[in-house]
């Protein structure tokens, strides 16, 4: 399967495991990396030593490629170039800030940079900073999200018509059927994020994981615009929100209560009730929590069985 993203990565598959915070750490990393996918460390849940341990674990784990996923909104983020630059990582994904901030620095490091966006807007501001990809992630996606609540359907398609470099699709995609339809409207990869968080190698709460196979479709919500948007599902936290919205919060009111390491709260540390528990409506179609290479494998086979399988009238 080799196509733009797996020679850019240098990678069997062009399957990237979402950097998700509190779920991405170097045991979940390297198993991906080891199927002949991407894996990436979450750099957003980790201290700047923190993050040194995991990417030191990494390279002993695997011989593979992976890369580090950098929140550019992070209080450390120099340190955390730092140790990157020191530790020879190549390939650093970037999200929630302005590409042009670090995209050239990095690449004067020789760093591979792909750029998380949500619109074709920011999509074209990513591409004229130099990067070398870019994911363009959907509304149905977990954790944080864009605000247009555009859909990977739709999303896909429109950022593929403006721009030149390689484009990965992320948001609602966790079985071979899906990467099929992501790859059809333009994507030369995909990003899988919720599959991973249900994966034996995931760093995330064993409770959590096993809220997310108990997902219904319907049982998340994109909520919390007015701070950072961002995807749940509805625990007593979530209720608690809207009750607030109910009374007419105000955005200070709402950070109020969202209070600090409420995510940490929640997916590292089990708490169901009183936890932000970030995860894509995808989830509604995981029904187990399985090795990060069983995952790997299963994408590829039901991708290349539904190629194999698809209707005649698809083809001109």
């Amino acid at each position: 399967m080799q196509n733009k993203i797996t020679e850019l990565f240098k990678i069997q598959y062009p399957v990237i495991q979402a950097g998700m915070i509190w779920t991405s750490g170097w045991k979940l990393a390297a198993a991906v990396s080891n199927a002949g996918g991407l894996g990436l460390l979450g750099a957003g849940s980790m201290y700047p030593q923190v993050l040194l341990e995991h990417i030191k674990k990494c390279k002993a784990a695997t011989d593979k490629p992976f890369g580090v996923n950098i929140p550019m909104l992070y209080p450390d983020l120099d340190q955390l170039l730092q140790i990157i630059l020191d530790e020879g990582v190549k390939i650093v994904f970037t999200s929630a800030g302005n590409p042009k901030t670090y995209t050239s620095f990095l690449k004067e490091h020789g760093i591979t940079v792909v750029h998380v966006v949500s619109s074709v807007k920011f999509a074209l501001k990513a591409q004229e900073a130099g990067v070398d990809a870019v994911v363009a992630e959907g509304f149905e996606a977990g954790g944080h999200n864009g605000r247009d609540e555009t859909t990977t359907m739709v999303l896909i398609p429109v950022v593929k018509e403006k721009i030149t470099i390689p484009l990965i699709a992320a948001g609602g995609i966790a079985n071979g059927k899906q990467m099929l339809a992501a790859m059809v409207l333009g994507a030369d990869a995909v990003q899988v994020g919720s599959r991973f968080v249900a994966s034996e190698e995931a760093s995330s709460h064993e409770a959590f994981k096993k809220e997310v196979v108990d997902a219904q479709e319907g049982d998340t919500q994109l909520t919390l615009k007015e701070l950072a948007p961002v995807r749940l599902l509805k625990n007593k936290f979530y209720q608690e929100v809207q009750e607030a919205y109910a009374k007419g919060a105000t955005a200070e009111e709402l950070q109020q209560l969202l209070g600090r390491a409420r995510a940490k709260k929640g997916m590292f540390e089990g708490d169901l009730e009183h936890g932000e528990l970030e995860i894509g409506q995808v989830s509604a179609l995981i029904h187990g929590i399985l090795p990060a290479a069983t995952i790997v494998k299963e994408l590829i086979t039901e991708y290349s069985y539904a190629l194999a399988h698809m209707p005649e009238s698809f083809y001109p």
